[in-house]
């Protein structure tokens, strides 16, 4: 993921300055050989413990905050036991569920900031920033009238009362219903009614038919069988919405769909035939800006952990591929598209940045402790015993020499300095730089060894005889 290459990177340079900065410090220091191990010894525990610290931090799961609501909470249901599944499984994207009333309050969290995902349909809320992670279900637009009615058609709802199941959730749709059959001219009206209050309505002819957007699973289906009376021996009826085509060619949210034979109720069956009406897609859906690598992990998370749970949730056998149709009305989101198109990255592709810093990384750390213990090994020297300082010590011996004997005492520890050098050099711990400066200091002290034997040869030639 690039900000996981970004931090990467930035451990990987802070790791080369410290580098640095213990490679100057161990050539410069010069302390006793246990306080040197203390230290290092010190930096390396603290160096663990700095290093433990990025790795967790660089390789935390990314959390993402998903908006759910439904008006018997299902959808909240189904995402808290996918993001405890993903959690469960060690997925590198986690969830954290943001409970809404319904899909209208969890499509205005997430238009809102408040969430980086939702469970979304499409005619519901501003959905202009959203891109499809995975298509989770349909809901299927069911007009249905009791048994016995006289409705069998959308004119026959001329000054009559329709109930609709989470009305503001479904204003849209109704209004596309409204607009296309000039329902306002036929004085049908429309109320929200709650799904425990639709039988006890229709019995009291409070409302003459009821309109709920649902998803065709065995559960949904139970419970609207339950705003009908059990063993009448008349059954209720399911009103065909014929225009469905072209209300979907204007309200794109929707399409147009045929309904089984028998969906509702297998014998005798309701429908009768297939009957046309309307669905709406409800997706997964993840903000347009959300990086492509997470969203490319948050679908195989997803898709991985339907199979877990579908025996418990059915409706997650309805999870599949969003459209990849460029004029698709909820354009499919670039990293979902990569799982589902296969154009997943390569090992090389995906953890190229992670090799690269990392092996700046690597590097950095082997010339620390490559340092480190040339610091802690190295024999202490004082600053006195140091070559240079015993070099300028013997320019002052030279000046003081009264005789041939002193002078070449000091050529002798020249040698025993060059030679103690030399060996360091043969071993390894010598520095050019402090090689090229002996050979400096060295040959001024040869210039100074020949000016004063030829001061002290020329006192020898001038004085008298006695």
């Amino acid at each position: 993921m690039p900000e996981r290459s970004a931090q990467w990177m930035k451990v990987a340079i802070l790791a080369g300055f410290i580098a640095g900065l213990a490679a100057i410090a161990t050539g410069r220091l010069a302390l006793p050989r246990w306080v040197r191990i203390t230290l290092v010894t010190g930096l390396v525990l603290l160096a663990g413990g700095v290093s433990l610290y990025a790795y967790r931090y660089v390789s935390r799961p990314v959390t993402l905050t998903v908006a759910a609501g439904s008006i018997d909470g299902d959808a909240v249901r189904l995402m808290s036991a996918i993001a405890a599944r993903m959690t469960a499984t060690g997925s590198p994207v986690r969830l954290k569920v943001l409970a809404k009333d319904d899909a209208l309050d969890a499509a205005k969290a997430f238009s809102s900031g408040q969430a980086d995902l939702a469970v979304a349909r499409d005619d519901v809320g501003d959905l202009s920033a959203a891109r499809a992670v995975v298509l989770i279900t349909h809901g299927v637009a069911m007009l249905l009238v009791p048994p016995g009615t006289a409705i069998d058609d959308m004119d026959k709802l001329k000054d009559r009362t329709v109930g609709v199941v989470a009305l503001e959730t479904n204003q849209q749709l109704v209004n596309a219903i409204a607009n296309e059959y000039d329902l306002a001219h036929l004085n049908a009206r429309f109320r929200d009614v709650a799904p425990k209050d639709v039988a006890k309505a229709l019995q009291s002819k409070q409302i003459q038919a009821v309109l709920v957007v649902t998803p065709i699973s065995e559960k949904y289906l139970a419970m609207i069988r339950d705003f009908f009376p059990k063993g009448a021996k008349r059954k209720p009826g399911l009103v065909a919405i014929d225009a469905a085509g072209a209300i979907a060619a204007v309200a794109r949210a929707y399409e147009s769909y045929e309904l089984p034979k028998g969906t509702l109720r297998g014998s005798p069956p309701i429908p009768e035939d297939d009957l046309t009406t309307l669905r709406v897609p409800y997706y997964l859906v993840a903000k347009s800006t959300l990086d492509k690598d997470t969203v490319t992990a948050l679908t195989r998370a997803v898709m991985e952990t339907r199979r877990d749970l579908i025996s418990e949730y059915p409706v997650l056998a309805q999870i599949s591929a969003p459209s990849t149709d460029k004029d698709a009305y909820i354009p499919i989101h670039p990293g979902a598209a990569a799982y589902f198109g296969g154009d997943q990255q390569t090992f090389f592709d995906k953890y190229g940045d992670q090799i690269f810093y990392g092996s700046m990384l690597l590097g950095s750390l082997t010339s620390l402790f490559a340092g480190a213990w040339k610091f802690m090994v190295k024999d202490a020297e004082t600053p006195e015993r140091h070559p240079l300082r015993r070099l300028y010590e013997l320019a002052d011996r030279i000046g003081e020499a009264r005789g041939e004997g002193a002078l070449a005492k000091v050529d002798e520890d020249i040698d025993d300095v060059l030679r103690i050098e030399l060996e360091k050099r043969a071993d390894g711990a010598g520095e050019p730089t402090e090689i090229a400066a002996l050979g400096l200091v060295v040959h001024r002290l040869e210039r100074l060894l020949r000016e004063r034997r030829s001061a002290l040869e020329g006192k020898s030639t001038a004085a008298p005889p006695a």
